[in-house]
């Protein structure tokens, strides 16, 4: 499985320690050029800038090939490769938490992913713990309505509903 990531998800899923549930939950993650370039610049976070100096096995960088796309031209570099990158590899979801780049994404067949349903995945198939992934997202710049948080907190938690203690 391949998924292709603009710019936020994979800088909050960096800044959170979460990263590595990617390839768990996606095997390869390509970014385009564009995003690399905005996890480099200088007022990125350092750890993110670490991060994308020496990604890891299961992440490349690419490049689009193909031609411009002019329904895509209102959106950013980093959202506009990476959908053009989604369509020419075939991939399987764009990692996006961009509202445009979401809509033009979908409106071309492409599945999409948040960053907090990916979050949320990840703590269903036992990746993480999604009280502590959200806390720690909140810590970040990242934003998302209260009411929303909750609501994953509570199917969350019918979901997986705490596991009595084991007999001695």
């Amino acid at each position: 499985m391949v998924v292709v990531t603009d710019t936020s998800p994979i800088n909050y899923l960096i800044l959170t320690e979460y990263v590595d549930v990617l390839p768990d939950l996606h095997g390869e993650v390509v970014i385009p050029q564009a995003v690399a370039w905005e996890l480099r610049d200088p007022r990125t976070p350092e750890r993110v800038r670490r991060w994308i100096a020496v990604p890891p096995i299961w992440c490349s960088i690419r490049r689009p090939h193909g031609p411009a796309d002019p329904a895509l031209a209102d959106l950013g570099d980093g959202e506009r490769e990476a959908i053009l990158l989604c369509q020419e590899l075939g991939a399987d979801a764009l990692l996006t938490d961009d509202t445009e780049a979401y809509d033009a994404a979908r409106a071309k067949g492409i599945a999409v992913i948040r960053t907090l349903a990916l979050l949320e995945r990840a703590a269903l198939q036992g990746l993480l713990d999604l009280s502590t992934a959200l806390t720690r997202l909140q810590a970040t710049t990242f934003y998302a309505p209260a009411q929303v948080m909750h609501a994953m907190l509570a199917r969350y938690a019918t979901q997986n509903p705490p596991r009595p203690p084991e007999p001695k």
